[in-house]
């Protein structure tokens, strides 16, 4: 096992694949020499050459038009958006294509597109670059969403991804890029998409979350216990579509949930799984499900977003409204 941040597991990922597939094509703005903006695929070009790791123009709407094209001619496109936040230049390619083709094309046609993305708060990013759109994606159907919130699970679900005939959104947060690290098998494996993990038990409540926010619930798992509250933590790692099984299989022993997301709370895909665990579970609930979110604003300029985000302390006070309803 090797120590790696998640940038580092990411690189190798994208590295396993090129090796394992030739029709493969890794391509964005400066991913090339430059290596992209976070250094994701650094050494790729050099290793593998300039036409299968490329930069193109800064036009993200080519990069999907290309993306779509590649695939209709049997290559595996793994472009890199640079930001999340200038997805909507490239929506006409993403939902207007990638997502309904195969249903378009009576399954004749495949999709096998992973597109990379970095997201997500509290680094001090400039104005559009932190934004969490990964419900905007959630609502398209044909698209699979993949967040990772370990180096372990990044490396493994991007693997699956670019093995994925279906058009993937992979998106990776950009506080946890080098944060910390974690092991990581440096020979190839999968994580499996469209399962959630249980990375911490408990009876008490079930904390669910993703990205991010998985770090922030375990951490108010920790405080919690600290006052007797058990919590049980799950990161779904594919929010589109949701493993509604592991969730309610949680909640039916807790008998009491808080959803967890950073993206505003008329964003992102809590609404969804609080109104799934409510529909599914009703009898077993003893209090209302409830949600952490960032408040329902355009996000927050760079000196505010610390106060705009969601935090531990924000998990700990909807829990305790839960166990005390």
């Amino acid at each position: 096992m090797a120590q790696m941040t998640m940038i580092q597991a990411i690189t190798d990922a994208m590295r396993t694949e090129l090796k394992n597939d030739e029709n493969v094509l890794i391509f964005g703005e400066d991913v090339g020499q430059n290596g992209g903006v976070f250094r994701a695929t650094e050494g790729l070009q050099d290793e593998f050459g300039e036409d299968r790791v490329f930069d193109t123009p800064l036009a993200e709407s080519g990069i999907g038009g290309m993306s779509v094209g590649l695939s209709l001619q049997g290559f595996r496109p793994v472009p890199e958006i640079q930001f999340f936040g200038f997805v909507y230049e490239t929506m006409d390619a993403i939902s207007g294509q990638m997502a309904r083709y195969r249903y378009r094309s009576g399954g004749h046609y495949q999709m096998p597109v992973t597109i990379r993305s970095p997201f997500g708060g509290g680094v001090h990013t400039p104005e559009l670059h932190a934004d969490s759109l990964e419900g905007l994606m959630a609502q398209q159907p044909g698209l699979r969403v993949v967040i990772p919130s370990t180096p372990y699970d990044a490396k493994g679900l991007l693997i699956s991804s670019i093995r994925s005939n279906d058009p993937v959104v992979f998106l990776e947060h950009m506080k946890l890029y080098r944060s910390f690290r974690g092991e990581v098998p440096e020979e190839e494996y999968t994580v499996p998409l469209d399962k959630a993990n249980v990375v911490r038990e408990g009876n008490d409540v079930t904390l669910v979350a993703y990205g991010a926010m998985v770090h922030s619930a375990l951490k108010a798992a920790d405080e919690l216990e600290k006052d007797g509250v058990q919590a049980e933590v799950i990161d779904l790692r594919t929010v589109s579509p949701v493993d509604y099984e592991t969730i309610i299989q949680s909640v039916e022993k807790t008998n009491r949930a808080v959803v967890i997301q950073e993206a505003q709370k008329q964003a992102g895909v809590a609404a969804s799984v609080a109104a799934e665990i409510q529909e599914r579970s009703i009898l077993h609930l003893e209090a209302p499900v409830l949600r952490v979110t960032a408040p329902d604003t355009v996000y927050a300029f760079s000196q505010a977003e610390e106060v705009w985000l969601p935090n531990h302390n924000s998990i700990i006070e909807k829990v305790n409204q839960v166990v005390n309803f």
